[in-house]
Formats: structure tokens, sequence, C-alpha cells
């Protein structure tokens, strides 16, 4: 993976300079290319796997190009969306809730809930000032909503493919107003990892570790697994790989729990050391009080053959198959999430048994081969779709970002 994020960047000067390769397909993003989870981690996977006729160079802004020469253009990047021309076919990847939700995270933080609804000035006003949706300073609050509007109004317009990560984030789109029949549904696949971690032994599982993989933020549920953990046998020790403005507060709660005998915070992790971290564990948590639209940590658990213990929201039910490989709890509730680890910390067959089957299914649905073999049957049908060249020129005109 490192050659293909190394290839994207130098390529990144001559994108620069305008010199394109013509009747290629291109990747079109503002993400970096990288190992830094999300989308970056996605866009490395997708390079190292990248079929012939897509173009190994990312491009970063689309104004003055001339988009006629390409084969087809794969974006990334919700700001790109605004400087389409409607001469070649395009591609939107939907990665997050950032086209219809101005703080990207569909979850109200003062009431702790999932927010149900679609975007308008008002209800989106009042979420952030009174139910503590992402931002409430005033500027940012403003520019958030005029993005979102300005987005919402391009989507309605332009006549090309949206794939959405998971049937969950489609549907909000639907709701949101785009075409449901310019949209698919395509679950992420993830790169195989090189170093092989073995299935889940015995004494592994006499370790008593579980795993927290992730960006240490508030929606990302670690303060409900810390309130949980003291509520779980003594023995079960967390490791905690990630970083995040929330990680000073949450330390000072685990030494408030009297955790921190428990607790070993990893900090942002190498590839190796957290291949080392997921083979030490009997179960990975992925306890998310947003939406999460796909996440790819069950991905790369199943990878390890290790089960998840995931919140029942956003497109996690979609890739946790829940009794089978690994179990579903509802969001912020500590007693199921006790329960959960419990069983899985009492029963080292069952814990086996959910991880093989794991990765049973991840080589079966959501490898990135077969990923980007789903992505060219997209690439084809939205090529095949478009009208000709002749006519397509200058099919529409969108209103520049400011």
């Amino acid at each position: 993976m490192l050659n293909s994020i190394n290839d994207a960047k130098r390529n990144d000067e001559q994108l620069d300079r305008g010199i394109f390769e013509e009747d290629l397909i291109y990747q079109c993003s503002n993400f970096d290319v990288g190992e830094g989870g999300g989308v970056e981690t996605y866009l490395a996977s997708l390079f190292e796997h990248r079929p012939p006729e897509v173009s190994d160079r990312v491009i970063r802004s689309l104004q003055n190009v001339d988009q006629s020469q390409f084969k087809l253009l794969h974006l990334h990047s919700p700001d790109l969306l605004l400087q389409l021309t409607g001469e070649c076919p395009t591609v939107f990847s939907v990665h997050n809730h950032s086209l219809y939700c101005p703080s990207g995270t569909k979850y109200l933080a003062g009431q702790r809930t999932i927010c149900d609804r679609n975007f308008s000035y008002l209800g989106c006003t009042w979420g952030k000032l009174a139910d503590k949706c992402g931002s409430r300073r005033p500027l940012k609050t403003f520019k958030e909503l005029q993005i979102t509007h300005q987005l919402l109004d391009v989507l309605k317009k332009v006549k090309i493919t949206f794939v959405a990560n998971s049937e969950y984030v489609r549907q909000e789109l639907i709701k949101n107003g785009v075409n449901p029949e310019q949209i698919v549904t395509l679950h992420c696949g993830i790169s195989i990892p090189k170093i092989t971690t073995a299935r889940l032994s015995l004494d592994i599982h006499q370790n008593h570790r579980i795993l927290f993989v992730g960006r240490i933020v508030s929606d990302k549920g670690l303060e409900w697994l810390l309130k949980t953990l003291i509520h779980t046998n003594p023995q079960i020790q967390l490791d905690i790989a990630g970083e995040g403005w929330e990680r000073p507060r949450l330390e000072r709660l685990a030494n408030t729990l009297g955790l921190s005998n428990r607790i070993t915070w990893h900090g942002w992790c190498d590839r190796n050391t957290l291949n080392n971290l997921y083979e030490q564990c009997f179960a990975v948590i992925f306890p998310s009080v947003w939406p999460e639209p796909a996440g790819l940590v069950t991905l790369e658990s199943y990878s390890r053959y290790r089960p998840v213990i995931g919140s029942a929201v956003g497109g996690i039910p979609e890739h946790l198959r829940d009794g089978e490989t690994g179990i579903l709890v509802p969001g912020n509730d500590i007693k199921k999430l006790a329960d959960a680890i419990h069983d899985l910390y009492g029963d080292y067959e069952k814990s086996r048994d959910m991880g093989e089957q794991g990765h049973a299914l991840l080589m079966k649905e959501f490898t990135m081969n077969a990923h980007v073999n789903n992505l060219r049957t997209i690439y084809a049908k939205t090529i095949a779709e478009f009208p000709s060249r002749a006519k397509a020129k200058k099919i529409y005109s969108l209103p520049q970002a400011k």
C-alpha cells in the first residue's frame, strides 16, 4: 500500500500543471491518500487495487479543467461537486453525512440521540444551539448551514451516479431529495493485511483483553465504553489505539472511575503495532454513538479473525451479523454492552467461531478486489448511459463555492 500512496502523491505535481492522460478514469479528492483511517485508508486501498483504465493520479481541483477529456471522473470530496460542468460521466462516492448534515455527524450530543431531521435552516440551527450538534460558534455555524444548502441544491441538479457506502446513507440521500434512481449502494472493501493474524487461541482469550480502535472524540462512544468497563469483570483489560481531542478528559474520567490499572492508552499506532493489538484481544469494541456511515473497524477486525461488539447504529448493522460475526447493542446502553462483553469473555468457543465467521464473510463480500469489480460495473453503466460528448457539452453550469 505504501507504494500506491507515494505514487499518488508524486503524481500530484503533474496534475497541478494540468497534464492529464486522455480517456482515463480519474479519482478526484481533497482527502489525503494514506493510512490515517476512514476515507484516507479507503483511497489508499483503491489505488492499490486500481484497474488499468484508472489513472494513478489524484485530481484535487476541477476548476479551469477541460472535463470533456476524461473517460469518467470519480469524486470523493463534496466541494468538487460545485466544480462540475457535466461534460463527462461522473461518479460521486458518499463517504459520510456532510452532504446533508451541516455538522457531518447526524448526532445530537445534548440529547444523546441520533438526529432524524432532514436539513433545514431552522431545524439545523436549533439542533446546533439547543441539541449541541457540532460547532455552536456563530460564524462557523452559518458557514456550515450555507454550504449544506448549496450542496443539496446541487445534488438535485447534477445527473451523476451517487455511490452510498451503506443503505443507511442511501436512504438519507433520498430523504434529502436525491433521485433514488441515481443512487447505488456499494459497501466498503478493505485490503487484506499482508501480516497474517492467527485465529483466536485459548491462550489469547485468557489474556482477557478487549480493543478499541478509532479517533478519541465524543461521538465514537469511548466514554460509554469506559462507564461500561466498571461493570465488567476486573480481569478484563482495555487497549485503546487512537488519538483525539477528547483523550485528556477521558483519561481523567478513567482515573475517577478507578480504571487506570485496566486501561492502556497506546495513542496513534502504526500498522505493525495495531496488528499486534488485534492479535492480543479476544474481541473488538466498536461503540460509536453517532450513525457511522459504514465503519471500516468491523472489516479490519474480521481480517484478524476477531469478533466485534458494535453499536446498532447507522451502517454498522450492514456489516455486523448479530449473533454470527459479533454482537449488536443499542447505543449508550451500559447494561447491554457489559452483557455482550461478558458473553464473549466467558465463552472462548463462541468468540473463536464468531471471529472465523467474520473472516469468512469478509473474504466473500468485503475484500477490496470484490469492491473494485463492483465499482467497475458502476463505471461501465455510468459511461454507457451518458449522453454523447457533443450533446453533453456544458449540460449544466453550477454556482462556484465562495
